[in-house]
């Protein structure tokens, strides 16, 4: 077998494709825009890529067949942030093989010592923004900007010498089909907050006015979020490249804000899985498919609570479950099922209000560490 790193249009494009033939027989699994995933890997166009060493490599097995394929990059802002040496792998895809999977991870390692990295961590992908492999809840289908990958990943990276479990994020559901209700003693509870403190209102966000609810919403990232494990100061160039990349499925039903004396302190914000009209379309948006993205995605029923964020000034006064309660009620009506992903598995505040307000877990993602000092 051989290790080779992505260096022509040719061979980014097997990287790009290869996960379609690996998950050729899994419905679960979503293609992306493929047109969108290939501009993606520019770093004319990824300011991860842009700002950063990367490299991507390919695995072929012995009969010289494509085996598999991982991206490799160093993030400086984490390791400026926390005054670390971790590098980091992403959009790791591999056959059934401890072979293949050993040297594309042990390719990975040296790439990073080289460069005096001392821990390795991931699968973190900056490309399609997410994080970990799925390790419980495969027979649900994978939400949009969320993992899906083979049950086989969890028992590879189980055998490779040094990788431990460093942090499990946690998926919950609500389905409005299939019974979900909120609590009655939520909705009074919501009730009261604002009876309380009437100085707070509630609002969508303004489609009239996206740029600027959007900034807030990186001002408020930024500032309630520094205590997570994991985060990063979010970049302004990457909040555009992020906000780009789901523009055109923005929907002002699935974004609220908390707001004192009108300005924003709180937000939620979701979006419809438009997983749900890229395997319908294979991924293509042409020559017809865009009219199915276009038209497809007002139809769908199935929406990702992506973010929530709280003010440090605002916590614990329950704003979280009153943008919850309006977001839920204002897609309920269209048969909603709400996926809540990632919540950190010791995000104890957050996990509590999820389960009062009767979401159910249904998924578990793992990130994996290893120290590669010599």
């Amino acid at each position: 077998m051989r290790i080779t790193e992505v260096k022509s249009k040719s061979e980014l494009k097997k990287f790009v494709y290869f996960p379609k033939t690996l998950y050729r027989d899994s419905p679960n699994w979503a293609p992306p825009i493929w047109s969108d995933e290939i501009k993606a890997y520019d770093p004319r166009r990824n300011p991860v890529l842009r700002n950063n060493d990367y490299s991507l490599i390919l695995a072929y097995d012995d009969s010289g067949n494509l085996a598999g394929r991982n991206l490799i990059y160093i993030d400086g802002s984490f390791n400026s942030y926390y005054k670390s040496k971790t590098g980091f792998f992403g959009g790791f895809e591999c056959v059934n093989s401890i072979e293949i999977a050993a040297s594309l991870m042990e390719h990975t390692e040296k790439w990073l010592a080289e460069r005096g990295m001392e821990t390795i961590r991931g699968p973190i992908h900056p490309i399609a923004e997410n994080w970990g492999f799925l390790a419980e809840g495969f027979e649900h289908p994978a939400i949009f900007m969320s993992p899906y990958n083979h049950p086989y990943y969890l028992d590879l990276f189980s055998k490779m010498k040094g990788y431990e479990k460093v942090k499990d994020l946690i998926a919950y559901m609500g389905d409005s089909r299939d019974g979900y209700m909120i609590p009655e003693r939520i909705v009074e509870f919501s009730r009261r907050i604002l009876e309380h403190r009437p100085n707070l209102t509630v609002r969508r966000l303004r489609a009239n006015k996206i740029i600027e609810d959007g900034e807030h919403i990186w001002r408020i990232t930024n500032e309630s979020l520094s205590d997570n494990w994991g985060y990063v100061p979010l970049e302004r160039d990457v909040f555009l490249d992020m906000v780009h990349k789901i523009g055109p499925i923005v929907d002002p039903d699935a974004i609220w804000f908390v707001e004192d004396k009108g300005t924003p302190v709180a937000y939620a914000f979701g979006f419809p899985d438009l997983n749900t009209v890229l395997r319908k379309i294979d991924g293509r948006l042409f020559p017809f498919g865009f009219l199915s993205v276009l038209f497809g995605i007002k139809l769908v029923r199935y929406f990702r609570l992506f973010g929530l964020a709280v003010m440090p000034g605002y916590k614990r006064m329950g704003l979280d479950v009153l943008l919850y309660i309006n977001l839920y009620n204002a897609l309920r009506p269209r048969g909603v099922k709400l996926e809540a992903n990632y919540i950190l598995e010791d995000n104890f505040s957050i996990r509590n209000a999820l389960e009062k307000l009767n979401l159910a877990p249904i998924k578990k993602f793992r990130i994996f560490e290893k120290s590669i000092l010599k």
